[in-house]
């Protein structure tokens, strides 16, 4: 008789670790990790001013050129002449030029005269002239020399800027409103609570070392995109204590497209820094480090839930102490542009324009800060729709003003397509993208303008060279992602289209129909295509991202 031999009972595999520090994982589990291990990326400024920026380029660590120069604000930009198809192919160091993108933090967006010199004289010196304003508020530069940085170090600090965790691992860039402390709207300026984060926090090496970049927004006005954040603070009024701010966590877009969560409770203004850094800290402590995928706040967020990390930040080990619960306000009906002319608290106003896409120059900074000395004005505010806002202007010189930012291509009263389009960087200087951004969207603002000049409401277009979403393609109404498309056999640059998202109260992700792409070249033809249709079906008071999602797929083609 056959003796039966029973089957082995396999143990269950145990779950790879994530690296969570609070789980006690502090062995680092890939090369990004292990460069943070080996040396806090805040160091690398020391070496970039005595041995870098003395014997150039080539002598740079590899370790520091393509990780902690990012601490500071570096990044080496996009050889030229590769074409988008060799993105993915080539090995970092073949794509690295060697010269440096580089982004100057401007946390709120504020900038006095003599910052906006600086920035501007900076551009002309070091940078050919270079310079775009981000949807992150930052001005950024490119051709940047690491020779030269320390002298731009030292010219920005002498102002009060710098470009310290403006990238890396680290809490970058707080948004704040453009137009905080002067809005006839806003109830509560936390300008100084923004400043005071930058000036405690930003450079605190026990926050230097976070799973990935960490961004931020506060501010009283729906004035920044807040559910793409990792935390925004944004105004709201308790009927008990007041007003203060709503809090909503783990947001972003990229190839994982989230929107964040609010956590449901009230935070005074005087409390700001506290529940901010407490937030910050469980991300360093808990995030996910072992893949980089998976390293934003967001993927903890959805994992834990609201409920769960309102509970570990209110826990002894963070904040200690229950913050009062707060109902969901008012969703605002939309993010505000600040574009055209708003009169201030104090009877001056405040003029919003519009640069195309973003892209300025140096030279045009320069003008910019003659018309504001002209006008009395010593603040500049940049946005994060990639706009700029001159304050306190005098109501009877207005118009002049407004003339005189027109005259040099700074328009007030932008047509709805240069209002409404963003773009990133794209394949002339980011390593990552795989088309042309910046021109194209340039050009397509132009050809609309005479194609549909009718159009009486905005509609965005947001040119992203690439699937990770810098500008907020899946946040427009029209989004357009970066990829190479077959036209008659050949591979040419192209975009996948989103269409229908949006903020506020027209929060979404937008759609994808399957197989939507057109290529750059009919990219005119195609946008002026799809207006026509909204334009002719539309019924009274409905938006383009509202009749996109009634819409059937074909009107889409």
């Amino acid at each position: 008789m056959r003796r039966t031999v029973p089957t082995p009972t396999r143990k269950p595999r145990r779950p790879k670790g994530q690296g969570q520090w609070a789980m006690g994982h502090r062995e680092p589990l890939n090369k990004n990790e292990q460069s943070k291990k080996d040396d806090n990326p805040l160091n690398v400024r020391q070496r970039i001013e005595g041995i870098y920026s003395v014997r150039g380029f080539d002598s740079i660590d590899p370790a520091d050129l393509r990780g902690r120069f990012r601490w500071w604000g570096l990044y080496t930009q996009r050889k030229p002449g590769i074409a988008g198809g060799k993105t993915g192919i080539l090995e970092e160091e073949e794509l690295d030029d060697k010269y440096f993108m580089m982004r100057v933090r401007m946390d709120g967006g504020q900038l006095n005269l003599a910052q906006l010199r600086t920035v501007a004289d900076i551009s002309k010196d070091f940078g050919r002239d270079t310079a775009d304003v981000t949807d992150r508020q930052n001005v950024q530069y490119h051709w940047i020399r690491v020779e030269d940085v320390p002298e731009i170090w030292r010219r920005l600090e002498a102002v009060g800027l710098d470009t310290q965790e403006a990238c890396g691992d680290c809490p970058r860039v707080v948004l704040g409103s453009p137009v905080a402390g002067v809005s006839k709207d806003e109830v509560i300026d936390p300008t100084e609570q923004i400043q005071a984060i930058h000036d405690r926090f930003v450079g605190d090496r026990s926050l230097s070392n976070l799973p990935r970049k960490f961004k931020s927004s506060i501010g009283w006005l729906p004035d920044n995109p807040y559910e793409t954040n990792d935390i925004s603070l944004i105004g709201a009024e308790h009927p008990e204590h007041g007003p203060g701010f709503d809090i909503w966590v783990g947001g972003g877009l990229s190839t994982n497209p989230m929107f964040a969560q609010r956590l449901g409770v009230w935070v005074a203004q005087e409390d700001i820094e506290e529940v901010w850094v407490n937030v910050v800290r469980i991300f360093r402590d808990w995030g996910y480090r072992r893949l980089r995928t998976r390293a934003r706040l967001k993927f903890l967020v959805k994992d834990w839930g609201a409920e769960k990390f309102r509970e570990v930040l209110e826990s002894e080990a963070y904040l200690g102490r229950k913050l009062p619960d707060l109902d969901a306000p008012p969703v605002p009906e939309k993010l505000l542009d600040h574009i055209g002319i708003h009169e201030q608290t104090d009877g001056n106003y405040y003029i919003g324009v519009a640069p195309v896409v973003g892209r300025v120059s140096g030279t045009l900074l320069g003008q910019l800060a003659d018309v504001a000395e002209k006008y009395g004005s010593d603040r500049v505010r940049t946005t994060a729709l990639q706009k700029l806002l001159l304050l306190d202007v005098p109501a009877d010189r207005v118009e002049d003003a407004v003339a005189d930012l027109e005259a040099i291509g700074l328009s007030a009263r932008p047509s709805q397509w240069r209002r409404a389009t963003m773009a990133c960087t794209g394949i002339q200087f980011c390593k990552l993208a795989i088309v042309d951004t910046k021109d194209r969207a340039r050009d397509l603002v132009a050809e609309l303008e005479k194609r549909v000049p009718e159009l009486d409401v905005p509609i965005s277009i947001h040119v992203n060279g690439c699937p990770n979403a810098c500008a907020r393609t899946q946040t427009a109404d029209i989004g357009l992602k970066g990829q190479l498309v077959t036209v008659d056999g050949e591979q040419v640059e192209g975009f996948q289209v989103h269409l229908g998202g949006g903020h506020a109260a027209a929060a979404s992700l937008g759609r994808k129909s399957r197989g939507l792409k057109v290529a750059s070249a009919e990219l005119g033809d195609y946008v002026e295509r799809l207006t026509r249709r909204y334009l002719s079906a539309r019924s009274e008071g409905e938006t383009f991202a509202q009749w996109v999602h009634r819409a059937d797929e074909e009107e889409f083609k």
